[in-house]
């Protein structure tokens, strides 16, 4: 079974932030958001539409 990606797993906090969940994103350079290094990893591996 495949893991859940990066952009993946940030739509789906998005997704339970707005149902009322009271998580926050976390601010970039904060501890446990992702860098920009992990955006760029994962675009590598991204679906093209």
């Amino acid at each position: 079974m495949a893991q859940r990606g990066l952009y993946a797993n940030i739509h789906a906090k998005r997704k339970r932030i707005k149902a009322g969940s009271g998580e926050k994103m976390r601010r970039p350079g904060s501890k446990g958001a992702p860098t920009a290094k992990a955006f760029k990893k994962s675009a590598k591996t991204a679906k093209k539409k």
